[in-house]
């Protein structure tokens, strides 16, 4: 039977749960075991697929083309698995199937309650995805803070479950302790609160995770343990690292994963971290910068969050080939070694338009993506052949990953090395005839629909239709990216 640990947060939101999540399942998969991840979000919406990226951040594609929290993105790259509508919940989903069972007379005349009935439906969909992938462990994810009306049902869906299965469940508290610049020292009365708020919903946290800016010292640990009434040993200093893949051997170097065994009586395989710190000393240790641009037709600050597998996937390439890359969003685009498009959605831009022709015309390495693929197709129509009518038709919106037959002979056949490739999709039009264009080639096709088009006398100039990012994993980079990062450095 699967052990479950539920991963709470604590004082406020964006303190790092959905990597200290992922770490923790690293750590296990260190040691042996196998683990899956579900991310629970606490709003009203069925899926993120309507919610603005800006605004909540990136929609990240699943397989079978679940749009869903940028939380799934991390599990898959952490994890190195794929993961589908089964890990992703929310109080909308929820909510829509027990009413849904309600109109199928599913309950046979009995009162349909908010409680057990909606806890009762989350254990469910907790079960299934148990059942559907073996797993040794089950990471669950908490979405909102402690003490929040949002996420109290799924709390009480913990509760039942540790009632009904002590031996089984752990909980984790993700909690921020802040260091007032005015005083200079960690306070824990935010983080005590918070498990107190825990205790409030039936629940006693297992694990702390204490997030800060620096290491919890003894002090503070003693402290947080007299009065959240936890080991001493079970409280993990999580403080701020160069890279997010430092985290779980940060863990691992407190012994997360053999206190975690040890909690629930289970014995550690051998296996190790190696290959995860092997790719931390190349992070730490790029031997030369290179630049790479995204454009950024919204001109926002704070856009990184809307753009995190991309983002993700360059760095995963870059250090591959043992460089450390450095990204920003194109004001000019002399001042990158090579761009990306990756609009949020196909809408024409002109300040991106003009990026990806001085791209095109000065031999700047570029990759489209999506969006990108697009405006790669109207620039070069309009600009090199002076085709100025509507070369795209709105069609029903495609989700999950497809099949894409490449060309022989191609760019990308070189870069992925067979003719037949599956990559994720999430767009809305479609070329209306695949009218030829001189100097352009068609390289990849689904069915009959240009997938992939690169330039010939271009060093290096490709667009997809599909997000490579979603694939894209920190051992494993995406091969678009790397040919775009080995385009820049060779």
């Amino acid at each position: 039977m699967a052990k479950y640990i539920f991963v709470a947060g604590g004082v406020m939101s964006s303190v790092g749960k959905g990597v200290t999540a992922a770490s923790i399942g690293k750590v296990l998969q260190s040691k042996g075991y196998t683990v899956t991840a579900i991310k629970i979000d606490p709003y009203i919406n069925v899926d993120a697929g309507t919610m603005n990226p800006i605004e909540h951040g990136e929609i990240f594609v699943t397989e079978d083309g679940t749009e869903c929290d940028l939380d799934i993105g991390n599990y898959e790259r952490f994890l190195d698995i794929n993961l589908s509508r089964d890990n992703c919940l929310t109080t909308g989903s929820v909510y829509l199937s027990v009413i849904q069972k309600e109109r199928n007379l599913e309950f046979q005349g009995k009162c349909v309650e908010v409680v057990p009935d909606i806890p009762n439906e989350v254990i469910s969909r907790i079960k299934k995805v148990e059942e559907k992938t073996n797993a040794d462990f089950v990471l669950i994810e908490i979405g909102g803070t402690v003490g929040e009306y949002q996420n109290m049902l799924f709390l009480e869906t913990a509760r039942i479950m540790k009632l009904q299965e002590p031996k089984n469940i752990l909980f984790a508290l993700v909690s921020y302790l802040p260091i007032p610049s005015v005083i200079g020292e960690m306070k824990t009365k935010p983080t005590q609160t918070a498990a107190r708020m825990l205790n409030e919903a039936g629940i006693q946290p297992d694990f702390i995770f204490g997030r800060s800016s620096k290491p919890l010292d003894e002090p503070r640990k003693r402290k947080i343990s007299v009065f959240c009434n936890i080991r001493q040993e079970n409280i993990i200093s999580s403080p701020d690292v160069e890279t997010i893949y430092e985290i779980p051997i940060n863990f691992d170097k407190q012994g997360l994963g053999d206190r975690i065994l040890e909690n629930f009586g289970i014995e550690q395989k051998s296996k190790n971290l190696e290959e995860w710190k092997d790719l931390v000393s190349r992070i730490k240790n790029g031997k030369k910068e290179i630049k790479i641009g995204i454009i950024n037709n919204k001109n926002l600050e704070n856009f990184s969050d809307s753009h995190i597998s991309v983002i993700e996937a360059i760095k995963h390439a870059s250090w591959h080939y043992k460089v450390t890359p450095k990204i920003g969003y194109i004001e000019d685009p002399k001042d990158y070694d090579a761009i990306i498009s990756s609009g949020l959605f196909e809408k024409r831009s002109e300040k991106e338009i003009e990026i990806i022709k001085y791209a095109r015309e000065n031999n700047i390495p570029f990759l489209g993506l999506s969006a990108g693929f697009y405006l790669a197709l109207i620039e070069y129509a309009e600009n090199v052949h002076q085709l100025k009518t509507n070369l795209f038709l709105k069609t029903k919106m495609q989700l999950g990953a497809f099949n894409c037959k490449i060309k022989k002979g191609t760019k990308s056949f070189e870069i992925y090395k067979k003719t037949s490739i599956k990559e994720r999709h999430r767009h809305l039009y479609d070329l209306k005839e695949n009218t030829p264009l001189k100097g352009l080639t068609f390289a990849g096709f689904s069915n009959s629909s240009p997938e992939i088009i690169e330039l010939e006398n271009h060093p290096f100039f490709i667009a997809c239709k599909f997000h490579p990012q979603f694939k894209s994993r920190p051992l494993d980079p995406h091969p678009l990216f790397k040919a775009l990062v080995k385009s820049i450095i060779h």
